[in-house]
């Protein structure tokens, strides 16, 4: 019922800025309120798109253009989780901020696209589900299989919420069969068996059940050794894949790879509320340690807030 996404909206619409808003009508449990938040969008002169015929968008992302003195300029964030105050307070999501000119540019594209105002276009960076993501996926999984049969090291790190679409599943075994080490971090449903002499030998699948629900989607392929990481609104599970509307993106710089490498290393090295996959499909507990990745991740954040808080305070007290 408290959105400060959709107040800042309205706000800008009622100030004369140009508002496009997507409101996915089919969100579940949000579906009385988006309707409620797209009529004061509309009052107040945005532009409300009600999602898309046969397909549920469930990708997360939001623009702002500016013409400015150097001429115009795109801000975009793309995320993992919704734009939903409250759950915001309960389920751990990434995203990522950026002006970069190759990256606002697709999602230019992409936006113009899904609102009606163009064709599907060609994208190099960014990856949409029902089209191009699935088929990446399966690219990216088969290129480290090659890699390791050809004598390299193939290296696969993933945390999502489930996995049950078969064609990924497949190529997660074939993989393994193909001496790819494969590690992975899944919250919920799994339907790959892990650890299968012959099968799944290589593949190793953590749960972390904890204070906060793990929601976050992470990629990361060794690339032999020129790796590849990628955030995405996306599970491996086939209505994500085949009938939704997501988007998978890069991450490029290198500190924010570092922190994401750090995230994932800390949620798969749990030894106090990770839980493993056994080939049977029983869970069995890790031994009880010192490390949960909660805790570790939780104090870290608090920290760096504190941080830029510090950071924020000597910019503003700099003198003229």
């Amino acid at each position: 019922s408290k959105s400060p996404v959709a107040d800042a909206l309205l706000r800008a619409a009622r100030n004369g800025k140009q508002v496009t808003a997507l409101v996915e009508l089919k969100a579940r449990f949000d579906e009385q309120q988006n309707i409620r938040w797209a009529t004061q969008l509309e009052k107040v002169g945005a532009t409300v798109i009600y999602g898309l015929a046969q397909l549920k968008v469930h990708c997360k992302f939001l623009m702002v253009t500016r013409r400015e003195e150097t001429g115009v300029r795109r801000y975009l964030h793309l995320g993992t989780g919704n734009y939903n105050e409250k759950t915001a307070t309960l389920y751990t999501d990434m995203g990522l901020m950026t002006s970069r000119d190759e990256i606002t540019y697709e999602a230019a594209l992409f936006f113009n696209s899904i609102t009606g105002y163009s064709d599907l276009p060609q994208m190099d960076y960014i990856y949409m589900a029902p089209t191009t993501m699935k088929p990446k996926f399966l690219q990216l999984i088969n290129r480290e299989t090659m890699i390791s049969e050809n004598g390299g090291k193939g290296r696969i790190r993933a945390q999502f919420n489930s996995l049950s679409d078969p064609d990924m599943i497949e190529a997660l075994y074939k993989a393994s069969q193909g001496g790819v080490k494969i590690d992975l971090n899944i919250r919920g449903i799994c339907m790959l068996k892990p650890g299968v002499e012959g099968l799944s030998d290589n593949i190793t699948v953590t749960s972390v059940i904890g204070r906060y629900l793990e929601h976050s989607r992470i990629y990361w392929f060794s690339n032999g050794g020129k790796e590849e990481m990628y955030l995405a609104s996306a599970d491996w599970m086939s209505r994500n894949l085949n009938r939704r509307v997501e988007l998978m993106f890069p991450v490029f710089e290198k500190h924010h790879k570092e922190r994401v490498k750090h995230i994932l290393d800390t949620m798969l090295n749990d030894n106090r509320k990770a839980h493993v996959l056994q080939p049977d499909g029983t869970y069995t507990k890790r031994n009880r340690g010192k490390s949960s990745a909660q805790e570790t991740l939780y104090k870290e954040a608090v920290e760096a807030s504190k941080e830029d808080i510090s950071e924020g305070l000597k910019v503003r007290r700099k003198p003229e």
